[in-house]
């Protein structure tokens, strides 16, 4: 009787989810340990199983797409032909990071002159944008006009010199904005340490202002996705392997939360989570999600 309850139980819940999953009308994908996976420097990705059908099975259904990276070491454009060459049917305009996000956030502030403390793939989407875009190398506190914002991204070369003109913006009144407030990201051997965090971190406890994120878990993220496949914010459904960056993101949306095993987070990280702000769903991996896409009618 116990294991008819069970199996019974199980079946209920797949009925559930399916159900879920047909209502969704978007997806946002996380790219590190999700779809992909690279080294620390985020090169020589390859597709995890069940990627390029999922993916493609969603095209041929006519259900759009984007994958969001928290990555700053390229453009998005980059980052597409990245993932081109590893076999996605990926668009440009199907590619996001934090620059893409950033964008939005700062057009909405009227921002007009942005210091990146960071490299061109950080700069580039921002420039393209018509916003006035300085390096830390060209910031003279006592000459220059002053800056709307700080925004940081992925800058391994950074130094005592970036720290000091950084925490000057600020105190002249720049608003910092991090890319990321994740401490790793996914990697072939393990995971890497990011750098906006650690930077920001100093800043912040330099100057004691109020960090902004732009990318993953942001509401700016969820929103810059679902802007640009034209859905709403709360149709969508966000798969990614960290606990504190996309799972927080689609609950911050009221969107679904769609957990995969193949990078950071493992089924305890999600379970530990407050019970309201668990995943939906927890998958081992994107090809178990695709057997499920594959069972709606």
């Amino acid at each position: 009787m116990l294991e008819m309850n069970a199996s019974l139980q199980q079946r209920e819940f797949k009925l559930a989810v399916q159900e879920q999953l047909k209502s969704v009308r978007g997806f946002v994908f996380d790219m590190d340990g999700t779809i992909a996976l690279g080294d620390k420097l985020n090169h020589g990705l390859k597709a995890l199983p069940g990627a390029l059908e999922l993916l493609a099975l969603m095209k041929q259904r006519g259900i759009p797409y984007v994958v969001f990276t928290n990555g700053t070491t390229r453009t998005p454009q980059h980052y597409a032909k990245t993932l081109r060459d590893a076999g996605f049917d990926l668009a440009d305009e199907d590619m996001l990071t934090p620059a893409s996000s950033a964008v939005t956030a700062f057009l909405r502030h009227g921002y007009r002159r942005v210091m990146v403390l960071g490299g061109e793939a950080l700069s580039a989407p921002l420039r393209d944008a018509g916003l006035e875009v300085i390096g830390p190398e060209d910031y003279d506190p006592d000459e220059s006009a002053p800056v709307d914002a700080v925004l940081i991204g992925w800058f391994r070369e950074f130094g005592m010199e970036a720290l000091e003109i950084g925490c000057r913006a600020v105190q002249a009144g720049a608003k910092l904005y991090s890319s990321s407030d994740a401490l790793y990201f996914a990697a072939n051997g393990g995971r890497a340490l990011g750098t906006s965090r650690v930077i920001a971190a100093m800043i912040r406890e330099v100057t004691g202002c109020r960090v902004h994120t732009v990318g993953k878990p942001s509401l700016d993220s969820l929103t810059c996705a679902a802007r640009r496949m034209g859905v709403r914010v709360r149709d969508l459904a966000v798969i990614g392997d960290d606990p504190v960056l996309e799972i927080p993101m689609a609950h911050r949306g009221k969107a679904m939360a769609i957990a995969v095993e193949t990078g950071l987070g493992t089924i305890a990280d999600f379970k530990a989570l407050p019970a309201q702000r668990q995943p939906h769903l927890i998958v081992s991996g994107v090809d178990q999600l695709l057997s499920l896409y594959k069972a709606l009618p």
